[in-house]
């Protein structure tokens, strides 16, 4: 849906603006949970040779989807004010 102004339009769902970018984000985010649920065993991490690690798969895998989501969100502040 396009609006007159050639702007893309949302549509509003229990009073949410809901369009592609938020759809999306919702898929991401519900196939990043169920994978991160699915890989619970624990795994031995090399911290760039310096040390060696011992924790649990999926503690690894929070930590690094929420430093690119970190990541993202700071490259489109970025974005933004360009």
């Amino acid at each position: 849906m396009v609006k007159k102004d050639g702007t893309p339009g949302s549509r509003r769902v229990g009073g949410v603006a809901v369009n592609g970018r938020v759809i999306g984000f919702a898929v991401v985010v519900i196939l990043a949970v169920w994978f991160i649920l699915m890989n619970t065993r624990s795994v031995k991490m090399h911290l760039w040779g310096f040390s060696t690690l011992s924790s649990p798969l999926w503690l690894a895998l929070v930590v690094m989807l929420v430093l690119g989501a970190v990541c993202g969100w700071f490259l489109s502040r970025y974005r933004d004010r360009r």
